[in-house]
């Protein structure tokens, strides 16, 4: 949803096994900035990667995990929250 958008490199994956992408811990590796959408996602990240997240920032979204891919109140709900925490990086 972010991708294009001018400095800003984004990269999107899943914790949960079926994801369509897993995260991994390459990708946790690169990233500045993590955003997730529910607590239970910040605690199986941090327990998954600990070792990988040292000066990682973390943001949750508080955002409940139950709307379907890009669904209209979904994406207006990551605008929200997103846009201005990408000001303060």
């Amino acid at each position: 949803m972010f991708a294009g958008r001018d400095n800003l490199e984004t990269d999107s994956a899943g914790l949960a096994p079926d994801a369509d992408a897993v995260l991994t811990s390459d990708q946790v590796q690169w990233a500045d900035v993590i955003f997730v959408m529910e607590k239970a996602h910040r605690t199986k990240l941090v327990q998954r990667f600990k070792a990988d997240l040292k000066g990682k920032r973390i943001v949750c979204l508080d955002i409940a995990d139950n709307y379907e891919f890009m669904q209209p109140e979904l994406v207006a709900l990551l605008e929200k929250k997103i846009v201005p925490q990408l000001r303060m990086t």
